[in-house]
């Protein structure tokens, strides 16, 4: 049987395995780009400001900060979908996949979903971004070319 560059057979394991490695990058990153606000701004860390709608507004310094953190995360995990998914036809899956758990931990956690404008426009713009970086990058990455041995040939 040929070895394949790719594995076309649906392997459930490895995919709930990316989905927890991407939601894994998607807060921890999240947590380190707000913790480098909050630095800038002296102010305290809380979970509100990962799971509140309200964190994320115009009208204030800490809340265009936070947006700024939520878009440069989605740079980041960008990055995290060229790195271990590999494959710009996923790409949007595993970005709305995120978006999707973290619209759940925002309804859990404010006890309704979210009813603010700017999280929705930051929320839709972060994946927008990450999709399209993302699976700019994968392509990038699949349409390289394959290196072809140059070796000497033998006359036969």
């Amino acid at each position: 049987m040929a070895t394949h560059f790719r594995s076309y057979i649906w392997d459930p394991v490895l995919i709930v395995c990316q989905i927890v490695l991407m939601q894994c990058i998607y807060y921890s990153f999240l947590g380190l780009w707000l913790a480098g606000v909050d630095s800038l701004v002296q102010t305290s860390r809380s979970l509100d400001q990962i799971f509140s709608y309200q964190a994320l507004g115009f009208a204030t310094v800490q809340g265009r900060l936070s947006m700024m953190a939520f878009i440069l995360n989605s740079l980041t995990c960008a990055l995290g979908l060229w790195f271990f998914i590999r494959r710009g036809k996923q790409c949007l899956d595993f970005t709305v996949t995120v978006h999707f758990f973290h619209m759940i931990g925002c309804w859990i956690y404010n006890a309704h979903l979210p009813a603010a404008l700017s999280w929705w426009l930051v929320n839709i713009a972060c994946m927008a971004l990450m999709a399209v970086i993302g699976e700019y990058l994968c392509m990038r990455t699949e349409l390289r070319a394959i290196p072809v041995n140059t070796g000497p040939k033998s006359n036969l």
